[in-house]
């Protein structure tokens, strides 16, 4: 059976626990690496869900014919 994806939010509070767990420093080497592995595809994820979501959010503003007009995300660096 498939795992089930998780969220946006479960991910990134995952994150935080397996960053506590590195922080503490009591794990064994092994078992860093492995969380390590892990909290960067979740990383990942987090981006790519990121990415997804940005590039749906649209922006809307009245024209001057006082009609509702979709304009893309403008990006903020």
């Amino acid at each position: 059976m498939a795992e089930k994806k998780k969220t946006f939010e479960e991910s990134v509070g995952r994150i935080n626990e397996i960053i506590r767990g590195l922080e503490r420093g009591d794990t064994p080497l092994e078992d860093s690496i492995k969380l390590f592995e892990e909290g960067a595809k979740l990383a990942g994820y987090c981006e790519t869900l990121l990415r997804t979501a940005e590039q749906r959010v649209a922006k809307l503003t009245k024209t001057a014919e006082n009609t509702v007009e979709e304009q893309p995300f403008e990006q903020v660096d």
